[in-house]
C-alpha cells in the first residue's frame, strides 16, 4: 500500500478525473478499505479541499467547489499537451506574457521528473510565423517522440532514426513549431549539413546515438526553417515562375507560404510547397498574378484540370 501522502495525491487525482466516485470504486483503485478512503477524504477536507459525500451503502464522493485550487495532477502525455499549448500561446498576439507566466507556474508545481521534461521542451523549441489557413490538415505528432527529442536536445544526445523510411543519424539542435507542424533542426554528423526534419516523419531507433559536443547554428534558425521547409519539407514541392518583381510577390504572400528568388527581369521564382497539389494550386492562384508551372508534373496536370474546369464554368 502506498504511503498516506502519496495515496492522498492519487485520491485527489481520481476525484479530479471524473464527476463522482463510489466509495467501493475508490477503495478498489487505491487498494485500501472503505474505512481508509473515508479517513483520507477527511484528511483532504482538513487541508482545505472540499469533498462532498452522500453517506450510506450507495454513498458517493465528488470534489466540490472551493476557494483553494487542488494540485494539478497530470500524467506525462497530459503535461506535454499543456506545455505545447502554452508554448503556442506565447507566440499569439495578446497572450505572450500570460502564456509564458502560466508555463513557468506549471513548471514550478510539477514533480522534478516532469519539470525536467517541460523545461527541456520549452528550451528546445521555438515558434515560426503562424499560418491561419484552416484547410490545412494538422499532422499527428506522438507526444513521446516530441519529449524524447526535447530530452535529446537538452542532453546533447545523438539520434538514430528513420526519416521517411531512410535510416539517418542526427545531432539534434532545436525544435521549431511552424505552420501547426513540429520540425527538428539537426546536424548530420557525417557531412556537417543542417536541415529541418518534420517530427511526424521521424521514427526514433533504440538505442540512440552517441553524446556530442553541440555546434552553434550558423544563422537565424526560424528563417532557416521557413526557407528550407519551402524547399524540402513538404509532401509536394514547387518552383513557380511569377511574372512580377520579387518585391510585389513578397507583399502578397504569407511568410509561411514560401520564399521568393528574384530573376532580375521583373520576374521571380516562388519556392513553395504543401501537403497536396490542390493546396499548392490554391496558394499560387491567390497571388492574383500571372505565373508558370513546369514542375512537379502532378501540379502541372492539376492546374490544367483547373483551367478546363473554370473554362467550363463560364458562359460561351
Amino acid at each position: 500500500m502506498a504511503s498516506t501522502s502519496a495515496r492522498m495525491l492519487t485520491l485527489l487525482g481520481l476525484l479530479q478525473s471524473r464527476p463522482d466516485w463510489s466509495g467501493a470504486e475508490l477503495a478498489a483503485r487505491l487498494d485500501v478499505t472503505d474505512r481508509t478512503v473515508r479517513n483520507d477524504v477527511a484528511r483532504l477536507r482538513e487541508l482545505g479541499y472540499p469533498v462532498d459525500a452522500v453517506r450510506g451503502p450507495g454513498g458517493r464522493y465528488r470534489l466540490g467547489a472551493g476557494a483553494r485550487l487542488p494540485p494539478l495532477l497530470l500524467d506525462d502525455a497530459e503535461a506535454v499537451a499543456v506545455a505545447v499549448g502554452l508554448r503556442a500561446a506565447t507566440g499569439t498576439a495578446g497572450f505572450e506574457e500570460s502564456g509564458a507566466s502560466a508555463l513557468a507556474k506549471l513548471e514550478q508545481v510539477m514533480p522534478e521528473r516532469l519539470r525536467r521534461r517541460l523545461v527541456a521542451l520549452r528550451s528546445a523549441s521555438a515558434a515560426g510565423p503562424a499560418n491561419t489557413d484552416s484547410n490545412v490538415e494538422d499532422p499527428v505528432v506522438d507526444p513521446d517522440t516530441l519529449t524524447a527529442l526535447a530530452d535529446a536536445v537538452r542532453d546533447h544526445q545523438g539520434l538514430r532514426c528513420f526519416y521517411q523510411d531512410e535510416p539517418i543519424d542526427l545531432e539534434p539542435h532545436r525544435l521549431v513549431a511552424w505552420q501547426r507542424r513540429w520540425f527538428l533542426v539537426a546536424r548530420d554528423p557525417a557531412t556537417g549539413a543542417w536541415a529541418p526534419y518534420r517530427v511526424d516523419w521521424l521514427v526514433l531507433r533504440v538505442p540512440g546515438g552517441r553524446r556530442f559536443t553541440p555546434v552553434d547554428f550558423p544563422g537565424d534558425m526560424t528563417e532557416f526553417v521557413v526557407r528550407e521547409v519551402a524547399r524540402t519539407g513538404w509532401a509536394v514541392h514547387a518552383r513557380v515562375v511569377v511574372d512580377a518583381p520579387a518585391e510585389e510577390v513578397l507583399r502578397r504572400i504569407n511568410p509561411t507560404v514560401g520564399t521568393v528568388e528574384p530573376l532580375g527581369d521583373d520576374r521571380c521564382v516562388l519556392v513553395t510547397g504543401g501537403d497536396s497539389v490542390e493546396v499548392v494550386a490554391v496558394w499560387v492562384g491567390m497571388l492574383g498574378l500571372d505565373f508558370h508551372v513546369t514542375e512537379p508534373q502532378a501540379l502541372v496536370d492539376h492546374v490544367r484540370t483547373l483551367t478546363a474546369r473554370y473554362a467550363r464554368a463560364t458562359p460561351d
